[in-house]
């Protein structure tokens, strides 16, 4: 490295939250803590959420920060790929998709996710890590695998892990910081 040059700027980090936000002991306000420079995208209404307007205020958030990289926990995952349905994937520079939520689902807080039905299921334009579980109350693993490979994400099988969340177990969850990093070094590879 010359004098006159620098280290590659980090990609900006956009953390998203699922339905009712994510607490201060969950692994995505301590990593919003822990990283710098990364945001959360504050919904206007955490307990009802409306497809058209968390899709707006990401897209803003995107436009704000290109090439960011969508860190999304449980109906976060669906806003996702809604995004990357309308915009083709512009500005995003990949995304980690922890614990997908099933919005085609019957049981707890199914009647608040029908909004974001149907999930896209295209292969998404940037690079994407999907983390499952085997047993998260809010999605099958089998839905969720066949999630993955819809959206060409590289698979996580994390085991018994819940929801993924603090009730699971997961506060800051080093191992989950890790999987963010390999996303970040394959987002910034040539064809990521």
């Amino acid at each position: 490295m010359t004098p006159s040059s620098s280290p590659p700027a980090e990609p900006p980090i956009l953390i998203l939250p699922g339905l009712y936000n994510s607490g201060p002991d969950h692994w995505q306000s301590h990593w919003e803590r822990a990283i710098k420079g990364a945001e959360r995208v504050e919904q206007a209404d955490w307990l009802r959420p409306d497809l058209a307007d968390w899709t707006a205020t990401l897209a803003e958030a995107v436009r704000r920060r290109p090439g960011a990289i969508l860190v999304a926990h449980s109906l976060g995952c669906a806003l996702v790929c809604h995004l990357a349905r309308i915009s083709k994937g512009r500005n995003i520079g990949a995304a980690l998709l922890v614990a997908p939520a099933d919005v085609n689902r019957d049981g707890p807080n199914a009647a608040y996710l029908r909004g974001f039905y149907p999930l896209p299921l295209g292969a998404l334009p940037f690079p994407s890590t999907a983390v499952v579980s085997r047993n998260d109350p809010y999605v099958s693993f089998e839905r969720g695998v066949a999630f993955a490979r819809a959206w060409g994400s590289r698979l996580v099988d994390l085991g018994q892990a819940g929801h993924i969340n603090p009730a699971s177990g997961y506060g800051p969850w080093p191992d989950g910081r890790a999987h963010l990093d390999a996303l970040v070094r394959r987002a910034a590879a040539p064809h990521g």
